[in-house]
């Protein structure tokens, strides 16, 4: 629920709401989302596709330019369902000589009358809640098959499990796509980060990049999160949202990226965008972390 609805049903305001939902998270009785709150775990029923496409629409756009940045012409990539991936979809439509494989029938809509651009669709039964094709045919249509990258979404992350989402059908999908790729990016805004769903779909020793945006000043769990990532090795890219992107040691951000000034770039693994950030005990943004020591520290006070 949001934290107007809550306000509006018990009758006070969105600050004393914003007070108790903090004090409700501390015992364990709900898990504090952007703008809201949702029973603990993570671990209930799926938002449906109108519900989800809500839901922060201008974190995802960012994630989507930046992501699209990682795409070269001429590549093959399988691209998982979800409100994500399908902004993804509509940036990918300009790169030339590119090949969709896809689940998602909101992926293949978004490229249809992309002239440069092949999609090769799954088989498989159509789940109407994502506009997705699950089950064995979509599985079995992805055997054997072999791609540069993979983009997957979902509806959890943590650095314990990785990727997970409510669905078994769907889990068991993006597995199959997850075998096909070389390399698996996920893009996930800060509202899946420290969620944990029922079925995991990438652990987090299989994922090489991370590509979400900068959590709010008052969401430790997020930042926290973000750290135990870059810990395990996974790639991280912030989207900016607001700010314009520049450049970072003398290269230049993908699109939508937030310049990261005070931050050194870590050695590469691999072909990194600019302003990425990972290893071990020094991945997160200096002002992330500076930002949430000072929230600790006036909440003792």
């Amino acid at each position: 629920m949001s934290l107007r609805e809550l306000a509006r049903v018990v009758q006070t305001s969105e600050v004393t709401v914003r007070r108790d939902v903090r004090a409700l998270e501390a015992e364990g009785l709900l898990d504090r989302r952007h703008g809201g709150a949702v029973l603990p775990g993570g671990f209930t029923r799926e938002s449906g596709f109108p519900q989800k496409s809500h839901l922060a629409t201008a974190e995802k756009t960012a994630i989507a330019d930046v992501a699209a940045s990682l795409v070269e012409e001429g590549e093959a990539i399988v691209v998982g369902a979800g409100t994500t991936t399908q902004e993804l979809a509509r940036r990918l439509a300009r790169v030339p000589g590119l090949t969709v494989v896809t689940n998602s029938l909101l992926v293949a809509q978004a490229l249809a009358h992309a002239n440069r651009v092949e999609v090769v669709m799954t088989g498989g039964t159509l789940r109407g809640s994502n506009y997705a094709l699950v089950g064995s045919g979509a599985e079995q249509s992805l055997q054997g098959l072999r791609v540069s990258r993979a983009f997957l979404s979902g509806s959890g992350l943590t650095a314990e499990r990785g990727l997970s989402t409510s669905n078994m059908l769907s889990a068991s999908v993006d597995r199959a796509l997850v075998q096909a790729a070389a390399e698996v990016v996920v893009l996930a805004d800060h509202t899946k980060l420290g969620s944990d769903t029922m079925f995991q779909t990438v652990p987090t020793d299989v994922i090489t990049r991370l590509v979400t945006d900068e959590p709010p000043a008052h969401d430790e769990r997020a930042a926290t999160e973000l750290q135990a990532l870059a810990d395990q090795g996974v790639q991280i890219a912030v989207a900016g949202t607001g700010a314009a992107a520049g450049p970072v040691g003398g290269e230049q951000l993908p699109p939508g990226a937030r310049p990261r000034r005070d931050v050194p770039l870590p050695v590469q693994r691999g072909r990194m965008a600019a302003g990425q950030f990972r290893g071990p005990g020094g991945g997160m943004a200096a002002e992330t972390l500076e930002r949430t020591a000072r929230v600790a520290d006036m909440r003792r006070r």
